[in-house]
């Protein structure tokens, strides 16, 4: 079948292409990728029989929740998969390679955390219009018609993991950018959707249905309008990083991936037509499943251990017959670590969404006391609860601009949203209940707001139940006096004695040293170092010299 007998056919979408041959590529591919994860560390290959169904995701999943730091974790590399009946793959497939941490974020963006925002700013700002080739490497190997179908051909070659072993009913493409066009502009859209294996020839996508959702299902309903049966897709496993980022990126309605992955990239990305749909795929992808959406009727689906950390129980969503499955000769296939936080794909979304937060309450609305928003991870997968951290001394009436800003700038998150001063460690659940617990008056410093939507979780966010928002103030009101821990000195001191002596690794949990909260004098500083230095005695003469008549017992006392 050609690509212009298939519906909403034509080369509109590849508008501002540029022509084959015009420069060489400007950006690194999945494998590149890995050898410079290999170079810094990141990489761990796994060389003995794993099995895909039950033990490739577990495995994974333990540097997550096995109270490894974050710097620790690892992308996973396996290269002898089986899966429950015992068959062996000889594909490999790697879990982590864009997010199991920051750092690993950081080398497939080619920049330091501190400059992805500005990376992606610019990139936004500066497009680059991807560059059409004729030939690629994702098209190596063309399978169609026959070589699809049965076991052991088209999806069912692919060892495509569990990713819930115990709740999920199927093997689950995960790390997937889906492609499709705009019947009406010609534009594409590339998003992040889940995709279970039904057949070799079949599976099912999950688009997000509810409000400010998925760009996929928008395009979805305008086929369905048009009174067409059917939407071309392609799903992309495997893209170069630049182009992976974008799937689970927010971008405005209407703007072209692969034109901000080329800014991210300051070069254009290599793009083909695919071999039997009219849409355009990464020409460096590890693999292409091609195939057609049907607008007419759905299919069950899941469950699924979701992003939102429990499990998606069994609902309709598109099924979609595969046209043809085209990869590289050597392909790789990479797979998310989502479900409950954190995960790979809460990473991938933190990283992105924090800066944004913070460009929105101090450029948009033009807080400039706002010094950091952080998207709580751990089990609320950075929907539920947002910390906007401020400086000491902020008037009030900014802390609550600032707390209504982060809470509604997504329809779907910031249900709770706390403010604190930024000696606070957002990431440090104990801080924030401290600061709770002695800078907030339940009175003054909390309101609930009603009328807010489910958004993203276990409640389905298109049903009639409303949610609320809670805002909170746990920001200081006035000066304290210091955190009653020894100064950071001491306890560094005291932290090199300690691995002197070989004793377990430390994690220092913030905060882990005092500091003054203001209420503090500089007489009190040259008594606590008189102190340290074994002349207490000396303190002692200059209180006696201060002794008063008629004072009742825990009256508070400066010294001039």
């Amino acid at each position: 079948m050609k690509s212009n007998d298939l519906p909403g056919a034509g080369a509109s979408h590849a508008a501002g292409a540029r022509p084959a041959g015009e420069g060489k590529r400007g950006y690194a591919d999945l494998h590149e990728h890995l050898e410079e994860l290999k170079k810094h560390g990141l990489l761990l290959e796994i060389s003995r029989a794993v099995d895909k169904d039950s033990e490739l995701h577990p495995l994974v999943r333990w540097q997550f929740v096995g109270g490894m730091a974050e710097a620790e974790r690892k992308a996973f590399l396996f290269t002898n998969i089986v899966d429950g009946r015992g068959r062996k793959y000889d594909i490999p497939v790697v879990v982590g390679a864009i997010a199991a941490n920051r750092a690993i974020y950081s080398v497939g963006m080619g920049a330091p955390l501190e400059k992805i925002q500005a990376k992606w700013d610019y990139a936004i700002a500066h497009p680059v219009a991807p560059r059409e080739v004729r030939s690629a490497p994702c098209h190596d190997v063309v399978n169609t018609g026959d070589a699809l179908v049965g076991e052991g051909k088209g999806l069912d070659r692919l060892p495509i993991p569990i990713s819930t072993p115990g709740f999920d009913s199927a093997p689950t493409l995960t790390a997937t950018n889906v492609i499709t066009v705009d019947p009406e502009t010609g534009v594409q859209n590339m998003g992040t959707y889940r995709a279970a294996l039904k057949s070799s020839d079949r599976l099912v996508v999950r688009m997000a249905t509810r409000v400010g959702g998925a760009g996929g299902y928008v395009h979805y309903q305008k086929y369905q309008k048009l009174g067409r049966k059917s939407m071309p897709c392609a799903i992309v496993l495997g893209c170069p990083p630049y182009v992976a980022f974008m799937g689970p990126q927010k971008l405005p309605v209407g703007i072209d991936e692969f034109t901000v992955a080329g800014g991210l990239a300051g070069a254009p990305i290599n793009v083909v037509k695919a071999k039997t749909v009219d849409l355009f795929v990464p020409a460096e992808s590890e693999i292409v499943i091609e195939g057609l959406i049907d607008t007419e009727y759905c299919e069950p689906e899941a469950p699924f251990g979701e992003s939102h950390g429990h499990v998606a129980l069994e609902e309709f969503n598109m099924p979609m017959r595969v046209t043809a499955i085209t990869h590289r000769r050597n392909p790789v296939i990479p797979s998310y670590i989502s479900q409950v936080a954190p995960s790979e794909s809460s990473i991938i979304k933190r990283v992105a969404y924090e800066p944004l937060f913070l460009s929105h309450l101090r450029e948009g609305l033009g807080i400039r006391g706002v010094r950091k928003v952080s998207l709580h991870e751990p089990l609320t997968g950075l929907l539920r609860v947002t910390v906007v951290s401020v400086e000491k001394g902020m008037p009030r009436t900014e802390v609550w601009r600032a707390l209504r800003g982060a809470a509604f700038f997504k329809g779907d998150m910031g249900k709770i949203t706390i403010a604190v001063n930024d000696d606070i460690d957002p990431d440090n659940s104990d801080a924030i209940l401290w600061a709770m617990a002695y800078r907030m008056n339940p009175v003054e410093d909390v309101q609930a707001l009603p009328h807010r939507g489910q958004g993203h979780g276990p409640k389905r966010e298109h049903g009639n139940e409303e949610d609320s928002t809670l805002l909170i103030d746990a920001t200081m009101k006035g000066d304290m006096p210091p955190l009653a821990l020894p100064k950071q000195e001491y306890m560094e001191r005291a932290m090199k004695i300690w691995e002197e002596l070989g004793l377990p690794k430390l994690r220092p949990q913030s905060p882990w040293f005092g500091y003054s909260l203001g209420d503090w004098l500089p007489q009190w500083d040259e008594a606590a170092l008189r102190a340290v230095q074994g002349r207490y005695a000396e303190n002692g003469r200059i209180s006696e010299t201060q002794k008063k008549k008629g004072v009742k017992p825990e009256t508070k006392f400066r010294p001039e």
